[in-house]
């Protein structure tokens, strides 16, 4: 059997992974999302309060609330690439709001 080509069938999209930064201090670490990206996957009401919301990002806490995040885009045939940043202080991510979903308001 031949293996389809391009000029068989237009251009051959590759799908690039999603790009998210984590940012991490010497206790925990976070990793930013859009909130419209979490209502879009139908997660925004099973995000915790230990995750932390600033304008229009969430910054899912890396155990429960990423573990969340993550099987929700595998689920929906997407890859994601992780760019760490991290410090030796603590982290400024800890004086954000708790997360608190905004569905139903």
């Amino acid at each position: 059997m031949r293996i389809p080509t391009a000029k068989d069938n237009g251009p051959v999209k590759v799908q690039q992974p999603r790009k998210f930064i984590t940012y991490a201090d010497p206790g925990h670490a976070w990793v930013k999302v859009s909130r419209f990206l979490l209502r879009k996957l139908g997660i925004e009401n099973k995000i915790t309060s230990y995750s932390y919301q600033r304008g229009d990002y969430v910054y899912l806490e890396e155990d429960c609330d990423f573990e969340t995040f993550y099987d929700a885009m595998s689920k929906a045939g997407k890859t994601i690439q992780i760019v760490s940043r991290h410090t030796d202080k603590q982290s400024k991510i800890r004086s954000y709001e708790p997360f608190k979903s905004k569905e139903g308001i």
